[in-house]
């Protein structure tokens, strides 16, 4: 047996790699200066700013669906089960997609350069850590396969559809 469920130190180590990169990249948006590169025009300043709440309200739905399964790490815990109800039925990863969400707005009303560099690495780096995380829960729970074939990955009605692979 692993260190959390199952996986290997590898595993493990990859798996707060993934974590510690994330909350730096989040950091980093949230925490930059503001600067003054550009500035919206009001009404892509609201959306914007709706573009955040939007988002923290998908993080903070996303985190309640999850529920016992809830976890740091992109893997799996013993006694989680697979979530497809909520949010999960329209997009499997929520809590991701409202992170980008409320970082991309955050990027875009910063008028930062880097924390809207930032914000856009993060969004790379959680298609990356997805698709990791996708290969552990696909290991973990016989259903996923049929689960991701029928739900996109993070934005409901993208027009690329579920993921076939």
């Amino acid at each position: 047996m692993g260190l959390l469920g199952g996986e290997t130190p590898r595993e493990t180590t990859i798996a707060w790699a993934f974590v510690v990169v994330q909350a730096a990249l989040i950091l980093a948006v949230l925490l930059l200066p503001a600067g003054d590169a550009w500035a919206l025009s009001p009404a892509a300043d609201t959306v914007a700013t709706l573009l955040e709440w939007v988002g923290m309200l998908i993080l903070v739905a996303g985190l309640v669906n999850l529920g016992r399964s809830l976890t740091a790490l992109p893997t799996p815990v013993p006694h989680g089960e697979l979530k497809v109800g909520g949010l999960y039925r329209l997009v499997r990863h929520p809590i991701y997609t409202g992170v980008m969400a409320l970082v991309l707005g955050a990027g875009a009303r910063s008028g930062n350069p880097w924390a809207a560099l930032a914000a856009g690495g993060l969004v790379a780096w959680f298609a990356a850590k997805a698709r990791w995380e996708e290969g552990r829960l696909r290991a973990r729970y016989p259903g996923y396969d049929e689960y991701a074939a029928a739900t996109p990955r993070f934005v409901p009605g993208w027009p690329f559809g579920a993921d076939r692979t």
